[in-house]
């Protein structure tokens, strides 16, 4: 699967700090139980793409009008 392929697949994130101080995505679904550890630097990085995607994704939907539920 690709990153811009639909999916029926659900999965509960959770994000926070661990005793350590790193930063902890964790990731649990069906068959999944993924912790994800990153030091806070790497953790700022990965925020900064997430917010570059999400202004892609926003202007995606502007161009072609928002989508209907």
């Amino acid at each position: 699967m690709g990153i811009d392929k639909e999916s029926d697949v659900s999965a509960n994130l959770q994000i926070g700090p661990t005793t350590l101080g790193m930063v902890r995505i964790y990731v649990e679904g069906n068959g999944i139980d993924l912790p994800l550890d990153f030091d806070p630097d790497e953790a700022e990085e990965i925020a900064d793409e997430i917010r570059a995607a999400a202004i892609s994704a926003r202007s995606m939907t502007t161009k072609k009008g928002p989508k209907r539920r």
